[in-house]
């Protein structure tokens, strides 16, 4: 009987130990399943925040409600941030898509109790046809030496149809109008060219052609000119001095005659003397004779008021000039 009653107190002992350690086991464990969705919402509190941080960046609006296509539309994209904070909004490289890039004008950076606003407005449009478009840009944000590209949040914009709702089952009225309008007319500047050109390339080609026979024959009217030229003023010496009896007339005269051959035959003979030059023209016999009569008047003194030889003196020249001037045209073709 002791034995046995001995036996019976020490089962029930070793049976409530068992269940106390298997309950603070369960509480242990229940503690630790706990405290790990604890530390869940402390992370998605810390990411929250950072993308709070980034959306605040910067904030970009349509100045209009509704657009229509191709026309311009502005785009005002503002940040307000610390003054340490660099930021640096998009240019024209970066992508409006759907929408196109027309210009932009921004404003300096103006700081006030702390904060620094930058403001820039963008001049937009769009030929994309969807009802509702969307635009969201890349603004750049330095922090030391690393470099953070943040989006903006999505503005969004109407499109306003230009052409009239119809609906599906009804077709479009059409209104046939066969009135011709008047077109302006328009100067033909290719054609106008083309022909130009051609007249160029014509031209060219005659010169180049009758290029010897075009220059034989204006020399041949600078020749005919010159002669008529120089047969006026020659008479009109020669009258002058029949007039005055003047030996300043007679020089004047002497010299047009040499200027005028010089000139004919390339060769200068102003500077010669009567012998040489009659020595030039291979003694003929009206230069040796009229530059005698020259000389004499001229130079020896010998001259009378009624004296005829000077007459005879001018006609000699006269001739012999003419003389050369056939020869210097039948040497050119004439």
């Amino acid at each position: 009987m002791g034995e046995g009653a001995g036996l019976n107190w020490y089962w029930p002992q070793r049976i409530g130990r068992r269940l106390s350690a298997t309950v603070v086991l369960l509480l242990l464990a229940g503690a630790g399943v706990a405290q790990v969705p604890a530390q869940v919402p402390v992370a998605a509190t810390v990411a929250g925040a950072s993308a709070q941080q980034q959306q605040a960046v910067a904030q970009g609006r349509f100045r209009k409600a509704s657009v229509r296509v191709g026309e311009i539309i502005e785009y005002e994209l503002t940040s307000d941030h610390a003054p340490a904070l660099e930021i640096i909004f998009p240019d024209s490289a970066a992508s409006f898509a759907p929408f196109e890039y027309v210009g932009r004008r921004y404003r300096p950076t103006r700081t006030r109790q702390g904060r620094s606003l930058d403001q820039a407005v963008y001049r937009l449009r769009t030929f994309s046809l969807d009802s509702v478009q969307t635009l969201s840009v890349p603004v750049t944000v330095l922090r030391g030496r690393d470099t953070l590209v943040v989006p903006t949040p999505a503005a969004q914009v109407r499109l306003r149809p230009t052409a009239p709702v119809v609906a599906a089952a009804e077709a479009p009225a059409l209104r046939q109008n066969l009135q011709l309008l008047p077109v302006a007319q328009r100067f033909n500047y290719p054609y106008w060219l083309a022909g130009l050109a051609g007249l160029l390339l014509l031209a060219g080609g005659l010169v180049l052609g009758f290029r010897q026979r075009l220059r034989l024959r204006y020399r041949r009217y600078r020749l005919r000119k010159n002669h008529a030229y120089f047969l006026a003023q020659y008479a009109r010496h020669v009258e002058r001095f029949t007039l005055s009896r003047s030996l300043n007339n007679m020089e004047r005269a002497i010299t047009l005659w040499k200027n005028y051959l010089s000139t004919l035959t390339n060769f200068n003979i102003t500077s010669l003397t009567t012998r040489e030059i009659v020595a030039r023209y291979h003694h003929d016999p009206d230069v040796r004779q009229a530059l005698a009569l020259a000389d004499r008047v001229i130079y020896g003194n010998q001259f009378f008021e009624e004296d005829t030889e000077t007459d005879v003196m001018f006609d000699l020249l006269r001739q012999f000039a003419e003389r050369q001037y056939g020869q210097v045209m039948t040497q050119e073709g004439e």
